[in-house]
């Protein structure tokens, strides 16, 4: 089976050194054929939600043109992966475009829904030793509908040990432009979130998002908590 990496922004500028590396270890050592396109860049999300859908359909139809040869599009971001399925907004009166994005979509998959609902694989072998709990990203779980997946995948992993988050259904304050234009209330939001998280006296935080894990662990580091932040493709990549 045939896969094309969509690394996005955050993965390739923040933690370039992990989660695209693990993300592309999983794949192959489940029997994948990996590329990397390197034309791909961001997916336009912070253009369209912020309202900017001139731009955004700039970027679409250069992510749409990127990765039309994939037989599938898979990334290590619910998010990201989302904005892909948003592209038939962008294109409701462009007939051609329209076609394309939805063939876009159609292919396109967050890493875990890839693995459990195309692969149909819950048990990547894993090994993980440690207290955690797993943060539900609102664009992942509500828009793009992928919910049981991570869970069934966490479920499998030899030596975790899993405490569900108080409230996970509560964003996380960061919302991409919003946790910059509404910056007091996004503070509250994640304040709120990392309390939550001290409760379940989890040793590690697990999450599918990395904007959401970018957030809530620099809140972490600056609170001070002993707490580590993990993208849930490294935890799936552990052989501790």
């Amino acid at each position: 089976m045939k896969v094309s990496l969509f690394l996005t922004c955050l993965a390739d500028v923040v933690y370039p050194a992990s989660v695209g590396r693990s993300t592309v270890e999983i794949l192959e050592r489940l029997g994948c054929e990996v590329d990397f396109p390197k034309k791909q860049t961001c997916c336009g999300q912070p253009a369209f939600n912020s309202g900017f859908h001139r731009e955004a359909k700039d970027v679409a139809k250069h992510m749409i043109t990127t990765f039309e040869h994939a037989e599938y599009v898979v990334s290590p971001s619910g998010s990201c992966t989302t904005m892909l399925h948003e592209y038939e907004k962008l294109f409701e009166d462009d007939q051609v475009w329209l076609d394309k994005a939805k063939a876009l979509a159609n292919k396109s998959y967050e890493l875990t829904q890839f693995i459990v609902d195309v692969l149909k694989i819950e048990d990547v072998g894993a090994e993980f030793y440690g207290n955690v709990t797993y943060h539900t990203s609102c664009h992942m779980t509500r828009l793009l509908g992928v919910q049981e997946a991570p869970m069934k995948l966490l479920k499998n992993v030899k030596g975790l040990t899993f405490t569900e988050l108080p409230n996970k259904q509560q964003c996380c304050g960061f919302g991409g432009t919003f946790s910059v234009k509404m910056m007091p209330i996004s503070e509250q939001m994640v304040d709120e979130k990392v309390q939550h998280i001290e409760e379940t006296k989890a040793e590690v935080l697990i999450g599918a998002d990395l904007g959401c894990l970018m957030n809530i662990g620099g809140r972490i580091d600056r609170k001070g908590k002993p707490i580590k932040v993990m993208h849930i493709a490294d935890v799936l990549n552990s052989k501790l």
